[in-house]
């Protein structure tokens, strides 16, 4: 397997954390691009666990994806180096923001920026959830559609917290699982 620079993980972190608004959802499809599909430094599949790995755990998804590929590609400094290059481009922004705070709430083309990143933000997740739902059919497709099914009524027609249906339904895949791969194996 190919190898990246930890100074290469850093800066192509710093990047991506640095240029894309809208949170994890946004820079999901941005590390998929870039490390799958450019650099082809990790497969589908692992990028698939990584994500299901940084929605299902506590804390910011993107700062929890780049931790995840960061440890993927380099280990544990990989992680820490991923962690400190999706954290700082917040920590500089927010900084100078909070310094001239009133100026930029009171601007119209910053604003008029922000709803125009907005319109972006809702198409991007709109893809990027097409795509991972395309791709995450397992062996028993009819089983993935229903926890789809149910994830989304659960997630729209209900006020259930998102990390407890997340839960849900991962006992429920274990059960299947565990109970398929008994009886079939």
């Amino acid at each position: 397997m190919k190898k990246i620079s930890l100074v290469k993980l850093f800066f192509t972190f710093f990047k991506i954390n640095a240029i894309t608004f809208g949170g994890g959802y946004t820079i999901v499809p941005v590390i998929k691009d870039i490390f799958v599909e450019d650099l082809k430094l990790i497969n589908e599949d692992d990028m698939m666990d990584i994500v299901a790995l940084a929605q299902g755990g506590p804390g910011a998804m993107a700062i929890s994806a780049s931790i995840l590929t960061g440890y993927k590609l380099r280990g544990p400094i990989g992680a820490f180096i991923c962690l400190v290059a999706s954290v700082l481009p917040c920590l500089i922004i927010l900084s100078l923001i909070a310094g001239f705070y009133q100026e930029f709430k009171e601007n119209f083309f910053i604003n008029a920026a922000l709803q125009g990143i907005s319109g972006v933000i809702s198409a991007v997740l709109f893809v990027t959830v097409i795509r991972m739902g395309l791709k995450s059919y397992s062996k028993y497709p009819g089983f993935t559609i229903l926890l789809i099914i149910i994830a989304f009524v659960l997630g729209y027609f209900t006020k259930i917290n998102a990390a407890l249906i997340i839960l849900i339904l991962a006992l429920i895949g274990v059960g299947f699982f565990s109970f398929v791969d008994r009886r079939y194996s």
